[in-house]
């Protein structure tokens, strides 16, 4: 089941060990602050943002959605 918390928080989490700020992530990847603030939104994240954000911090689209754990599933 998506919970839009668990994908905001994922983010965060993967930022902060990066060492990269949530607003340096947005820049890098080409998207507006209001990015984030969507997935919280009815309407949800874009998914070419959150492909664009799982690209950037070296993750699956799975993990952020909380389908997997495993951060490196994308990896065969």
């Amino acid at each position: 089941m998506y919970i839009a918390q668990d994908t905001k928080n994922r983010i965060k989490l993967l930022c902060k060990s990066k060492k990269i700020s949530m607003e340096t992530m947005l820049i890098d990847c080409s998207l507006g602050v209001n990015a984030i603030r969507q997935i919280n939104d009815t309407k949800g994240m874009a998914s070419f943002s959150l492909a664009r954000i799982a690209d950037y911090l070296d993750c699956s689209v799975d993990y952020l959605l909380g389908r997997t754990n495993n951060p490196n599933s994308h990896k065969s």
